[in-house]
């Protein structure tokens, strides 16, 4: 089983003093963009060239990172997703990139990016082939790993298309090794979990061991079925995967698609809240050169990024569903708390939502103050044990809060609240 022997290459690992994963990278969920949602395997460099899989297009995104406030809102990494080798390998068994779409090669694109400082991403696969045919790395780790290093990458997006499962756990492992082995820090985005589900539950402790994200579930869609699929996927799976989330290492739910097409403004609030209460990797894939200043306004929300960057690094979950609302929380640094109220009805107007603050968060006896993020930023004011809050939440849209305690008399209380079984530690109710 693969299982076990991912197991066998950890203890083989820690016997001979080698880490899978030593990278110090990832203390907080990795920011950035990504190609794939938006631009896909696109080629075409002759009919479309502002959209092609070039280098062209990652400058250009960089230019705009760099312009127009990303970089200061956190999100630092570049990444190429896949279509962007040539067919072939060079002759010393190198991968190279395609010479008419990236003329100048990766390395010079590297120096681009960091010029702009910001960090470039690229992309590899664990078997014999790309998911869109390219040379996979099985039987190159070594090789591709330093290739990778010696021109100054900073993150692998390695997935796991063209392979037997049951050699997927070594294949990751090995790679992370090989990564390792360079003396340069890469971080490390696996998709391990997302290839292993079909066949067996993973092995969360040994791909922890190993990368720095991984992806759970499947590719992300411009459309509100396809987050409402990961949400629900992540919700009822969070008693395994929620533990293994940390400095370090995340769960991946995948890309950010906010800014394109297939989301209303209501629907892109949801994906960016839950995925900052899930402290997810907030990889975007839109066109930053094109983007509506409201979407624009939401991804560079300070208090939103502020929640899914919180120190404490713990990943929150799902702790309520009742009458077509979602509660999901997550505890934040310095006792705090963050809470998103999913309205999951697609019909009809706003629907007010109760939240009695007492006995539903602990810190909030004998007070806390409660600040509202979403839909529009407002101070709620202190509330007491006796405080009700009516919550104005539109369709398919999220309220997002933070609640934080006034009293520092509150010792033990923060873990005690999150000790209680979830039945009798919150009181939630529907108007």
């Amino acid at each position: 089983m693969c299982r076990a022997a991912c197991l066998l290459v950890l203890v083989s690992l820690i016997s001979s003093g080698i880490n899978a994963l030593d990278n110090g990278l990832a203390l907080k969920p990795t920011m950035g963009w990504l190609h794939w949602e938006r631009f896909m395997c696109n080629i075409d460099c002759d009919s479309d060239p502002n959209n092609c899989i070039s280098e062209r297009l990652y400058m250009q995104m960089a230019d705009v990172m760099a312009k127009e406030g990303w970089k200061e809102a956190g999100y630092e990494y570049v990444c190429i997703d896949d279509c962007w080798p040539s067919h072939q390998r060079d002759a010393q068994g190198r991968l190279q990139a395609d010479p008419k779409r990236f003329p100048g090669g990766i390395k010079k694109l590297a120096d681009y990016v960091h010029s702009k400082g910001l960090k470039l991403g690229i992309y590899a696969d664990v078997g014999k082939k790309t998911c869109a045919g390219y040379p996979g790395s099985l039987g190159y780790y070594e090789i591709d790993a330093k290739t990778f290093a010696d021109w100054n990458v900073d993150l692998l997006k390695f997935d796991g298309c063209f392979m037997d499962w049951k050699l997927l756990g070594e294949g990751y492992v090995n790679m992370s090794i090989a990564l390792n082995k360079t003396g340069k820090s890469i971080l490390y985005s696996c998709e391990w979990p997302l290839y292993e589900w079909q066949y067996q539950q993973p092995n969360y402790t040994a791909i922890r061991e190993t990368c720095n994200h991984w992806r759970n579930f499947g590719d992300v869609f411009d459309s509100w079925s396809s987050i409402k699929s990961i949400l629900d996927w992540s919700a009822s799976h969070q008693d395994i995967i929620v533990p293994s989330a940390g400095p370090g290492g995340w769960n991946d739910p995948d890309m950010l698609v906010i800014g394109n097409f297939g989301l209303s403004h209501d629907q892109q609030e949801s994906q960016m809240a839950l995925w900052a209460i899930m402290a997810a990797p907030l990889l975007m894939s839109n066109d930053l050169r094109d983007i509506c200043p409201r979407s624009k306004a939401l991804l560079q929300n300070k208090h939103i990024i502020a929640i899914n960057q919180d120190p404490l690094g713990k990943q929150g979950y799902r702790t309520a569903k009742v009458d077509s609302f979602e509660v999901w929380e997550k505890p934040l640094s310095k006792n705090r708390l963050a809470v998103a109220v999913l309205n999951q009805q697609e019909i009809g107007g706003p629907r007010g939502y109760f939240i009695q603050a007492v006995p539903g968060w602990k810190i909030c006896d004998p007070q806390c103050n409660v600040t509202q993020i979403l839909p529009q930023y407002k101070e709620m004011g202190v509330q007491t044990p006796k405080s009700t809050l009516i919550l104005s939440v539109n369709p398919s849209g999220t309220t997002l809060l933070t609640v934080t305690p006034v009293s520092s008399d509150i010792t033990g209380l923060y873990k005690l609240y999150w000790q209680e079984d979830s039945s009798v530690r919150r009181k939630h109710t529907t108007l």
